[in-house]
């Protein structure tokens, strides 16, 4: 892959279309429109970059509205010329996931898919897995979200009883645990189930994830019928609702295939000025979930545009199943071709399906149709909220972004501070910040909402960051006060700013709205739209905080008292928590018990239990 010399970055008026277009040359490659900064406004590939370029400024006419305002301020232009359209489309998606273009469709998924894994171990682990897979596994998936292996794993549990327990606390059990008295483990951790009859139960399982669910229920069969010849009747009722509660699995999978197919559903909708793609994958013939995605800058985009869109951004560098299914045409070769040497396999992308593939195409567009009608529901809602809100409080009606603060601690340890933010009538995650709080007394609020905002506002009046329209605080006067002040500092006062202070019995409805330049608080009633937007935002911004919190409060109390001994190191350290299934084992056993793990003297032993009591 090579680029071409770099196009001279100038103002707009001095940026000559046709001298840059006349040095381009008809071979493949990625082009990136600037404006007068240097900024990149658009990323795009070409079969032919010369062609595909001069297209901009030759047929303006054809242009959607997005794009024709995005080249009144284009200013430069840069290429990359790569070997094959192919290549071309792999790096065309690093750059848009790298420089996030404001003119170019993007899709926000940054989370890998998760799986369910069963381990390499000697009685292995059914689990949920989410990261990096390890060969000495096996791995099932991907599905669309967490919840979707959350409730296969507790539906595996009912039927084949694989342990899902950690590795630690299986090797330090000295009797079954609850899962083996309700019947959702076979107690392999205490010698209840022999490794053959184990490793039976783990191959139904596999077969059952890679949809052969025939095979498996008459592997359960075989073995009921072998323990009931040998008179293990109870080991045969065992057998026998084990086969049961599969048959009852099976019935409530509402898409299946007579096939042991792997395949993704993509259907694309659009209504009332919004694109959602719903992503459908089935796996082994069963359906494994869904998902619906809405993309930034796609007002005015062609549906075809935004379909290959999403189909190179979710796809590239991930899993990828040998079918795609689409329910629009799309410019398939180089993906394809870009995917097949990504699985391994050869890939096709296919837009007009037959059977039961169109039957789970149309449940996709219905999905997807579902999706957006229910976020232009939710809109409309927010949109009342906050019309509501800027007129009980006298607010401009330009106020739409809103950010909230509140402070979290346990008797003034850890304490985190959160700052969530609204926008665009919807909370917006991606934006939402926490901050340790140091240096302040302990359980000192003011003094934790003072360092805050101070830290967040002062970035901002320095150039980094968009300053909100209002600004929330999670507490009474004397915390309003506080902040106040801080932004008074910062040359912020005229910011809009209320305090929501719980009321008298702190109940919700009951709230009271301070205000930095009155006496009297404002109490809206209980079942005005405005108090529910002020609740939704606090109780987001109270959530967040909780959860950093606790976060930074468990990672200060599980840190290892071991490690402040003298002459235990990693490997010690790490003998003894395996031996005794963590520090609170190691805290509670004898010296003579300390003294047996490898590497552990007595005098050492010794050492430990004094540290420890």
């Amino acid at each position: 892959m090579k680029s071409d010399p770099e196009l001279p970055r100038t103002a707009g008026p001095a940026f000559d279309p046709d001298e840059a277009v006349a040095s381009l040359p008809h071979l493949p490659g990625v082009y990136r429109m600037l404006n007068a900064a240097g900024e990149v406004l658009y990323v795009g590939k070409a079969r032919d970059l010369k062609k595909r370029v001069a297209s901009y400024f030759q047929k303006t006419g054809s242009l959607a509205p997005r794009i024709l305002l995005m080249m009144t301020q284009v200013g430069g232009l840069e290429t990359t010329v790569t070997r094959s359209e192919a290549e071309a489309l792999l790096l065309e998606n690093n750059l848009i996931k790298s420089l996030s273009p404001r003119y170019n469709i993007l899709y926000r998924d940054d989370k890998s898919y998760p799986y369910i894994v069963l381990t390499g171990h000697q009685f292995p682990r059914l689990g949920f897995h989410r990261g990096t897979l390890d060969k000495i596994h096996r791995y099932f998936g991907p599905f669309p979200n967490a919840g979707a292996v959350r409730e296969s794993i507790q539906l595996m549990q009912k039927v084949f009883r694989l342990r899902t327990c950690e590795d630690t606390v299986f090797a330090n059990r000295s009797r079954p645990c609850l899962l083996y008295q309700i019947k959702r483990c076979t107690g392999p951790c205490v010698g209840l189930i022999s490794e053959t009859d184990y490793s039976e139960d783990v191959r139904s399982a596999e077969l059952f994830l890679q949809g052969r669910e025939d095979e498996a229920a008459d592997r359960l069969e075989e073995r009921m019928h072998r323990a009931a010849a040998e008179q293990a009747y109870e080991q045969a009722a065992g057998y026998r609702d084990q086969i049961r509660s599969l048959s009852k699995v099976r019935e409530t999978q509402f898409v299946t295939s007579s096939r042991s197919v792997d395949a993704d559903i993509v259907a694309l909708a659009a209504t009332g000025g919004l694109i959602c793609v719903n992503l459908v994958m089935v796996r082994g013939g069963i359906h494994r979930g869904d998902k619906s995605f809405f993309p930034q800058n796609a007002q005015d985009q062609d549906e075809q545009i935004a379909l290959e869109a999403f189909l190179t951004q979710h796809y590239v560098n991930r899993d990828v199943p040998p079918a795609i299914i689409v329910n629009r045409p799309v410019e398939a070769a180089a993906l394809e071709e870009l995917l097949s040497q990504q699985a391994g396999t050869k890939v096709q992308i296919n837009a007009n399906p037959a059977g039961e593939r169109r039957i789970w195409l149309r449940m996709a567009e219905k999905n997807a149709e579902l999706a957006i009608a229910q976020r232009l529901a939710a809109h409309a809602t927010q949109e009342t909220r906050l019309t509501a809100l800027q007129q009980a409080l006298g607010l401009a009606d330009n106020v739409r972004r809103i950010e909230c603060f509140d402070i979290s601690h346990t008797m003034g340890e850890a304490t985190v501070a959160s700052c969530v933010v609204y926008d665009g009538a919807a909370m917006q995650p991606g934006e939402y910040r926490r901050y340790n709080i140091n240096g302040v007394e302990p359980g000192d609020d003011y003094g934790a909402m003072r360092q805050v905002l101070d830290r967040r506002y002062r970035k901002i009046v320095e150039g980094e960051g968009k300053l909100p329209d209002l600004i929330l605080i999670d507490g009474g006067k004397g915390q309003v006060s506080t902040a106040f002040g801080v932004l008074g500092e910062l040359g912020l006062s005229d910011l809009p700013m209320i305090g929501v202070a719980k009321g008298e019995e702190r109940k919700a409805g009951l709230e009271q709205l301070i205000f930095p330049d009155r006496n009297e608080p404002l109490r809206l009633a209980s079942d005005h739209p405005g108090l529910h937007l002020i609740q939704q935002i606090r109780d987001e911004a109270h959530r967040f905080a909780i959860s950093g919190h606790r976060n930074r409060r468990a990672k200060a109390r599980n840190r290892s008292t071991l490690e402040e001994i003298v002459g235990i190191g990693a490997k010690r350290r790490q003998r003894l928590l395996s031996r005794f299934g963590g520090l609170k084992g190691v805290a509670s056993a004898s010296v003579e018990e300390l003294a047996q793990v490898e590497g552990i003297s007595t005098g050492l032993a010794e050492k430990i239990y004094q540290q420890l009591h």
